[in-house]
């Protein structure tokens, strides 16, 4: 299955772009382009509903509010505010990567994915989301979401769960935002895909993209996207 984009794909970042600009979703972390709390918010939402989430956050700043008083916390103090939200290897990486920032890096952020992927617990999603949010380096970030907008817009068949087509559903993804502004960019594909592109009766009629999706053209929206099944 190969991932050539022809000509009938076209405009989809300012398509997009124009529909965000209306029906882009209001959350707490997008407030901001600190690096520090747009990284706490993303780590905490990879295994948590937003709604859940957004408790977390607040409780979690109003006590560690800066790298400096993460990195100065014990282990499980760090725990204790991390209780609900189960995946406790995510606070511990948290705060080990929190003391490597505060007293190697003097609290400094890097800007670009590569070198954010040095910090411990911080894998390509987390990293291009904290470097397009934070700094605005035109990466696109692929989660769930956004490897089920992909797949149904270039109308693919190829498993998504597939290293080799993740890293082609990636290059993609950044050819698209090369252009524009990837932190509206990936907030939108995260938004289209988490309110209209939904894995079960998708609002095609009102998606921005309909003109240029092939899954909607060719019929094939309820097949895509495909994942591969792991023998046991």
């Amino acid at each position: 299955m190969d991932f050539v984009q022809g000509e009938e794909i076209q405009g989809v970042a300012s398509l997009l772009l124009r529909w965000f600009d209306q029906h882009g979703r209001k959350l707490p972390w997008r407030d901001t382009h600190q690096p520090y709390q747009i990284w706490i918010a993303e780590v905490i939402l990879q295994q948590t509903r937003i709604e859940q989430g957004i408790g977390y956050y607040y409780r979690f700043l109003d006590r560690f509010p800066n790298v400096e008083s993460l990195a100065a916390a014990t282990e499980d103090e760090v725990l204790k505010y991390w209780e609900g939200l189960g995946y406790y290897s995510r606070a511990r990486n948290l705060h080990a990567a929190g003391k490597t920032l505060h007293h190697d890096m003097k609290g400094i952020f890097p800007e670009n994915h590569q070198e954010l992927l040095k910090l411990k617990g911080i894998g390509p999603y987390t990293a291009r989301a904290i470097s397009s949010f934070a700094f605005g380096e035109p990466v696109g970030v692929l989660d769930g979401n956004v490897l089920r907008v992909v797949s149904r817009v270039l109308g693919t068949e190829a498993p998504i769960n597939k290293p080799q087509n993740r890293t082609k559903f990636q290059q993609v993804v950044d050819s698209w935002v090369a252009d524009y502004p990837s932190r509206d960019f990936n907030h939108a594909m995260m938004d289209l895909g988490a309110t209209l592109c939904t894995p079960t009766k998708p609002g095609c009629m009102v998606c921005p993209l309909i003109g240029v999706c092939q899954a909607y053209q060719k019929g094939l929206t309820g097949r895509i996207p495909v994942k591969e099944k792991k023998l046991k």
